[in-house]
């Protein structure tokens, strides 16, 4: 059975705008940053969090596009967040942690330390980067406020056991 891709794969907004081969999505997004607002009700980072326990199960992913790429590091990302919170942790403390998540200084594609390289382009000039940097940055605030919203659905005290059950899955064996 293969993994679940991107359904922005074919939408041409989604891969008119590239750093490197890294799509930026357009964002239903209430951060400031570089992203266009996205037209209706359903965005990249929706369609992250509705794959990311399905495809945490694949240990192999066949990219088909810049929109998969924007898919895996999400998935990757939300991992990293899911690992940071415990049974025990309310969701305002899930808040703090996770927005110092997304906020604190992180390797993007060309950087050293960035475990990925091997998938994704490295931005060409100082413009690229700024922008790269901005958008992940602007990225992974929405993604972790949406995650939040989604794992403390029914309980404001304790995150959902359900999504908690995927902390130790590591997609493509990888992780940020």
């Amino acid at each position: 059975m293969p993994a679940y891709h991107s359904t922005f794969l074919s939408d041409p907004a989604s891969n008119e705008r590239l750093v490197g081969n890294f799509a930026l999505s357009p964002l239903k997004t209430k951060f400031r940053g570089p992203a266009y607002p996205a037209d209706g009700d359903y965005d990249i980072i929706d369609e992250i969090l509705d794959l990311f326990r399905a495809n945490s199960f694949f240990k192999n992913f066949e990219i088909k596009g810049p929109a998969d790429r924007v898919l895996i590091y999400g998935i990757l990302f939300v991992s990293d967040c899911l690992s940071k919170i415990t049974i025990n942790t309310p969701k305002n403390e899930a808040h703090k942690i996770l927005t110092n998540l997304s906020l604190d200084h992180f390797a993007i594609p060309g950087d050293a330390n960035f475990p990925l390289n091997s998938l994704y382009l490295a931005p060409r000039d100082r413009n690229e980067y700024d922008l790269y940097k901005g958008y992940l940055t602007q990225f992974r605030q929405e993604l972790s406020a949406r995650l939040i919203e989604r794992i403390y659905k029914e309980d404001q005290l304790h995150p959902s056991k359900y999504w908690l059950a995927f902390t130790r899955r590591r997609f493509m064996n990888k992780s940020l």
